[in-house]
């Protein structure tokens, strides 16, 4: 695998990051905010309003009152590089040795960073599949890489293979996967990771997976690409605990990839955070450690909670997409006479006093019109919350 050049693009895309770029406030700031100022419930943004395991919150206590507060290692505490292998084989047979293989990252998002950063450069293209989190974008256009898309369509939000094949060229240098996928909730099916495989090899590209909702699989269960034959040695896995244990404010996420391409991510990891969350770090390795039980609950719960919020949106009048995986459902506001889904969003805490993100939010300016009246809300809130907000979005039924 041919990742020479990769430490000086890392030193490249760390002097990058002091740049003034044409970054501006996010459209999840903007509707926190309008949430904060009208009273609204917030099913915008997706984190948890429910704490995680006792075991874990008691773990990060006790590292804490054992003086677990200073700088960690820089690839991460040995305690959780080496749970993060041992859940990796656990769960899916795949084998990283814990020194060399794993980093231990301030969540996925500095993970996704460093990455990109680390492993292009200006002229290279960063394939992702839109709608899009909408770092990955940001970052690409931080580095200078160029960032191509691959749609995925209303309501299965599954890649067209013909699509995607045309999307892959010689220039393309990670092919970045969201699986289970935000904002959708959509997962690749087998067929559709083996091609992106089989492009990968075709045209020397990485994959780069971002699979934080890994543990949050409702209807089958999660794939990691690398477990498919040939894609191990360029394949780059990024997850994190914030999501699978409902911290989402303790960023401690994770790579493990082949050893050179750890070394080449970590020459950019340490001028980002440099390290981040020592009392964390430990309090994660316990959770990546709990019985099986617990996470099929937490997926059974989070499943529960889709339910609940699905059904009160089709009452409410919208189109609804089935996630199968994930925080988010994706309705269609036209069906309510809203075209426009970012003015809808606007609109719909003075209403009702509910927040949603447009999904446009998600996409390049150019295909925003393909995605105009979506919204995406988020269930990953308590039971007795999503039955206020199911009674509020009730309002917006015609008489």
């Amino acid at each position: 695998m041919n990742v020479s050049g990769s430490w000086q693009r890392a030193a490249r895309g760390a002097m990058l990051l002091g740049a003034d770029g044409a970054l501006s406030t996010t459209i999840f700031t903007e509707m926190s905010a309008l949430a904060a100022a009208t009273g609204s419930i917030n099913l915008g943004q997706g984190f948890p309003d429910e704490d995680g395991p006792d075991e874990v919150l008691d773990s990060a206590r006790q590292a804490i009152s054992d003086g677990i507060n200073q700088y960690p290692p820089g690839r991460g505490m040995p305690v959780l590089r080496e749970a993060i292998a041992a859940h990796q084989e656990r769960f899916y047979g795949l084998r990283y040795d814990p020194d060399r293989e794993v980093l231990v990252t301030a969540g996925a998002t500095e993970a996704l960073a460093a990455t990109i950063l680390a492993l292009t450069q200006s002229g290279d293209e960063v394939l992702t599949f839109e709608p899009f989190y909408d770092s990955y974008g940001a970052i690409a256009a931080l580095g200078g890489a160029t960032h191509t898309t691959v749609a995925l369509r209303w309501p299965d939000f599954q890649p067209d293979a013909d699509e995607l094949r045309a999307a892959v060229t010689d220039r393309t240098r990670l092919i970045l996967i969201n699986n289970p996928h935000n904002p959708t909730g959509a997962q690749f099916d087998a067929e559709t990771l083996a091609l992106i495989v089989e492009l990968a090899q075709q045209h020397g590209a990485l994959i780069v997976t971002d699979e934080v909702y890994e543990h949050l699989a409702f209807d089958r269960p999660h794939i990691p690409v690398a477990t498919l034959p040939g894609a191990a040695e360029r394949t780059i896995t990024i997850s994190s605990g914030g999501k699978t244990f409902s911290a989402t404010g303790w960023k401690i996420g994770w790579i493990t990839a082949a050893a050179e391409l750890i070394d080449a991510i970590l020459a950019v990891k340490q001028f980002l955070t440099f390290v981040n969350g020592a009392p964390f770090q430990p309090a994660i390795a316990v959770g990546l450690g709990l019985p099986d039980a617990f996470f099929a609950t937490a997926a059974a719960t989070l499943r529960d909670k889709r339910d609940l919020l699905m059904a009160g949106l089709r009452e409410a009048g919208f189109a609804v997409a089935r996630p199968s995986a994930g925080y988010f459902v994706i309705a269609d506001a036209a069906p309510l006479g809203y075209a426009d889904a970012a003015e809808f969003c606007r609109l719909l805490p003075g209403l009702i006093g509910v927040v949603g993100i447009p999904v446009s939010a998600f996409v390049l300016e150019e295909h925003r019109s393909e995605y105009s009246s979506l919204v995406r809300f988020a269930y990953c809130k308590r039971a007795t919350v999503l039955d206020d907000a199911v009674d509020r979005l009730s309002r917006l039924r015609s008489p």
